[in-house]
């Protein structure tokens, strides 16, 4: 995995606000991302494709909805530089629940 594909990949203002949901260890709906982020369907199926593909989150089926949680094989330096970047977003953004243009 390389650096560059994780900070790409939440380089996107809707992705980061997936992440830092996500991040808290916790199984989420896509239906809630949808929600808390303002997201169609489609486009919010995309931002989490490309989140996988970076090795992120991982996804579960639950019927007709995809489950998505932190991928809890993430190398630790990995983690640790998401975390910090979560951390910061926190700090100086505004919180993921509001709804964003994705």
């Amino acid at each position: 995995m390389k650096v560059t594909t994780v900070l790409a990949a939440l380089a996107q203002p809707t992705r980061l606000c997936a992440v830092r949901i996500l991040w808290d260890e916790k199984e989420h709906c896509v239906c809630e991302l949808m929600d808390r982020l303002g997201a169609t369907q489609s486009r919010m199926s995309r931002h989490m494709a490309v989140l996988k593909a970076a090795s992120l989150v991982i996804d579960r089926r639950d019927a007709q909805w995809v489950r998505y949680r932190r991928n809890p094989d993430l190398k630790p330096e990995i983690a640790k530089l998401v975390t910090a970047i979560v951390r910061t977003a926190s700090i100086l953004d505004e919180p993921p629940s509001t709804k964003e243009a994705a």
